[in-house]
Formats: structure tokens, C-alpha cells, sequence
């Protein structure tokens, strides 16, 4: 993989109080995926997963104002309960890349890392980076100017995913 221009990953981190098996099954299961995933008022509409290395996660969210985003996910490294690895991109209804629906200059595909620990029991540490994959100097610009929205975006998921753990333990 090259990158065109090196610019910062995005990085965010959360201790859920909830065991590292529980928020494992919570990205390695579908069932439980479609609770959660998502910013704050979204709602997924769709969801499909084949949960191995090489298998893929298509699905599609509906945002509070009616808009439907697709996204694929191509799994490439998966060690339960501690690493997760896929690319992460915008798709069509039918799993083909697509560019971001409101940013023509957003990469085409981030590498998503997320790891998983138990800083004490009974608790999971999660780790999420995102890196852009064979992106242009204006992909890379756009992306590291998301930093903020991402960070919104991403705790919204996680608040979500916080009040989720806590209605299925």
C-alpha cells in the first residue's frame, strides 16, 4: 500500500464498562452491529456480514434527515478479542465504491484498526484508527481537515454503543 501524502490518522479511544468478549460480539455480529453503529439519529437500514478475513460487512444507515449512506467493509485481519482490521469505503446498494456522498474529495478507502484490551475486568479499552488508503495530497487534505466531524461522528457511535452494552449484559 503507498500513500500518496502522509498526514495525521485519525485516533479515538473509550473504556466501555463491559467485558472485552461482549464488545468484540458487538463488531463481529451483525445482530448486535445494527444497534449501535452509526452517529447519533442514524438507523441502519441494512446489514450484511461475512465475518472472516477476505469477507466483507455491507450495510446502509438512514441519517435523521432520511438520507441512506451505504458502506463496505473488506475484512483483512481479525483476532478475537483483540484486533480488528478492514477497509473501510462508502459502497452502492449493490457493494461497488462509491465516493462520499457529500465529499467528492473524501478518500476512497480508510484502513480501519481497532483494538480491543482489558485495562481492568469487567472493562474493555477500544482503540479506533483510521488511515487513508492510496490517497491524493487532496484526499489526505480533506481527510485531515475531518478531524473534528469525525471525532463527533465516531463519540456518537460510541454513546450509542455505551447505552447499547449496557441493556445486553
Amino acid at each position: 500500500m503507498t500513500v500518496a501524502t502522509k498526514g495525521t490518522d485519525f485516533v479515538i479511544s473509550r473504556v466501555f464498562d463491559a467485558p472485552r468478549e461482549l464488545v468484540w460480539k458487538a463488531f463481529a455480529d451483525p445482530e448486535h452491529m445494527k444497534h449501535w453503529f452509526g452517529p447519533t439519529g442514524s438507523v441502519i437500514v441494512a446489514s450484511k456480514m461475512d465475518f472472516r478475513v477476505g469477507g466483507t460487512y455491507h450495510g446502509a444507515m438512514r441519517d435523521p434527515a432520511g438520507n441512506v449512506m451505504w458502506a463496505k467493509f473488506v475484512y483483512r485481519e481479525i483476532v478475537a478479542p483483540e484486533r480488528l482490521v478492514w477497509e473501510h469505503s462508502f459502497s452502492d446498494e449493490n457493494g461497488g465504491l462509491t465516493r462520499h456522498p457529500l465529499s467528492p474529495t473524501w478518500p476512497l478507502k480508510l484502513l480501519t484498526t481497532v483494538t480491543f484490551d482489558e485495562p481492568l475486568k469487567g472493562q474493555t479499552g477500544l482503540t479506533l484508527r483510521w488511515s487513508p488508503l492510496d490517497a491524493t495530497a487532496e484526499e489526505q487534505k480533506t481527510f485531515d481537515a475531518a478531524h473534528d466531524g469525525m471525532r463527533g461522528g465516531w463519540g456518537g457511535t460510541f454513546e450509542r454503543l455505551t447505552a447499547y452494552l449496557a441493556n445486553v449484559k
